[in-house]
C-alpha cells in the first residue's frame, strides 16, 4: 500500500446493525479521496476487519460488491490481495451542473463545515511543541503536491489536507476533515483543474506549513482560511 494518510481515523468500527452498508461507505471514501490510490492495495483483510469492527465474511462480500461495480479487484499468490482500480472520471460541466442542482443547496453548509474543521486542524498542529510535529512528514506531502500534474492534484491536495488532520493525534479530527472533504468531493472532480489556481493553491499551502511548523497557530489558521475561500469563490463561480 502507497505512503497515504492513516486509515485508522477513516476506518472506524461500524454499527453492527448496518454492518455491511457502512462498510461499502468507509471504503468508498477511502477509494474516492484517494486515500489508496488507483493501483494500490488496501491493507489485508484481517486488518481491515479488525479496523472495521467486523467479521472477514462481511468485509468479503462488501470487497465483492465494489468489486462487481468496478472500484477494486483482487488478486491471489504472495504479491495478492485487493487492489484500487477506480479513477475519477474526467471533469465535466454536465456532470457538475446536475450535482449542482442535487447539492447545491447543501454547499454553503459543507464549504462552512469544511473550513472549521480544516482551519481549526491547523491552529491544533501549529500549536503543539515542535517536537511533536513530524516535519518530514507535513514537507513531504507539500512537495508532493507541488509537484503534482492536474490528473493527480485533487487527490494528493486531499492528502494534503488530510495529513495535517492526521498529524494532530485525533482521529476523530481526521474522521472530521475527512467527511467534509467527501462532502464536496463530487463538486470539486466535476469541474475542470485551472493551472492558475494550482499556481495559487502552491503559495497558499506553502503558507500554511510555514506558520504550523514556525508554530504560530493563528496564522496557521488564517492561512488555511484564505486558502478554502479560493476554493469557495471557485465552486460558487461555476455553479454561477
Amino acid at each position: 500500500m502507497g505512503a497515504g494518510v492513516d486509515l485508522t481515523g477513516v476506518l472506524r468500527p461500524v454499527r453492527q446493525g448496518n454492518a455491511f452498508e457502512e462498510t461499502v461507505e468507509r471504503l468508498l471514501t477511502v477509494i474516492k479521496l484517494g486515500m489508496v490510490a488507483p493501483g494500490e492495495r488496501f491493507p489485508s483483510e484481517r486488518e481491515l476487519a479488525a479496523l472495521l469492527g467486523i467479521s472477514r465474511l462481511t468485509l468479503r462480500e462488501a470487497l465483492r460488491e465494489l468489486q462487481e461495480a468496478g472500484y477494486v479487484s483482487s488478486r491471489r499468490g504472495r504479491f495478492g490481495g485487493t487492489f484500487v482500480t477506480y479513477t475519477p472520471p474526467a471533469p465535466d460541466r454536465a456532470e457538475f451542473r446536475r450535482l449542482a442542482r442535487e447539492d447545491g443547496e447543501k454547499l454553503a453548509d459543507a464549504l462552512t463545515f469544511r473550513l472549521a474543521v480544516e482551519s481549526g486542524a491547523a491552529e491544533i498542529l501549529a500549536g503543539l511543541p515542535p517536537e511533536e510535529v513530524p516535519s518530514e512528514t507535513l514537507l513531504a506531502r507539500l512537495a508532493e503536491v507541488t509537484a503534482a500534474g492536474p490528473q493527480d492534484y485533487r487527490r494528493l491536495d486531499t492528502l494534503f489536507h488530510l495529513t495535517i488532520a492526521e498529524l494532530t493525534g485525533s482521529s476523530l479530527l481526521l474522521a472530521a476533515c475527512t467527511d467534509a472533504r467527501m462532502r464536496l468531493n463530487g463538486l470539486l472532480n466535476a469541474i475542470p483543474v485551472l493551472q492558475r489556481n494550482i499556481d495559487n493553491t502552491t503559495v497558499q499551502h506553502s503558507a500554511i506549513v510555514t506558520a504550523i511548523l514556525a508554530g504560530d497557530a493563528q496564522q496557521a489558521r488564517a492561512a488555511v482560511t484564505e486558502h478554502l475561500s479560493g476554493t469557495a469563490s471557485l465552486l460558487r463561480g461555476f455553479l454561477a
